[in-house]
């Protein structure tokens, strides 16, 4: 069961009275008929059981319509706490994911520049040791040379 079932479940009690308060009108009606009266006294009888009939119908009608506004309202305040509640969760998603993306992009500015300044230093270490290769490939060319 749901929370709004718990909270407003059908009332099969209340359904059963009904159908016994009907049932028990017409059955006070066909007795009515088939009673031995004068037409003037059963045709009082019904006027008067068609006016509690009426009456209880009014009643019935009046119970179900407050009712189903009370549900209406209800539901629709806790449409607007969900929604409130979806929005947060969307918002707090969308930062979460903003801050997630400004670290990566954080770690890969220093990665960057760290293999930026490895390349550099290993460029200028092959510079050195190439500029101290030449220097002795001078070295024995002018050896060999006189």
């Amino acid at each position: 069961m749901n929370k709004a079932e718990t909270e407003y479940p059908v009332q099969s009690g209340g359904t059963f009275v009904k159908g016994a308060l009907i049932g028990g009108l017409i059955g006070a009606a066909a007795a009515l008929l088939f009673a031995p009266k004068p037409g003037r006294e059963l045709r009082g009888d019904l006027s008067d059981r068609f006016t509690v009939v009426s009456d209880k119908t009014k009643e019935v009608a009046s119970v179900v319509g407050e009712k189903t506004t009370d549900l209406a309202k209800t539901v629709s305040a806790k449409t607007m706490d969900i929604a409130k509640t979806v929005n947060e969760s969307r918002s707090n998603i969308m930062d979460s994911v903003k801050q997630a993306s400004s670290d990566v992009a954080s770690d890969v500015k220093k990665e960057s520049d760290n293999v930026a300044s490895d390349v550099k230093k290993a460029s200028n270490d092959v510079k050195d040791t190439s500029a101290d290769a030449s220097k002795d490939v001078r070295k024995e060319f002018n050896k060999t040379s006189y």
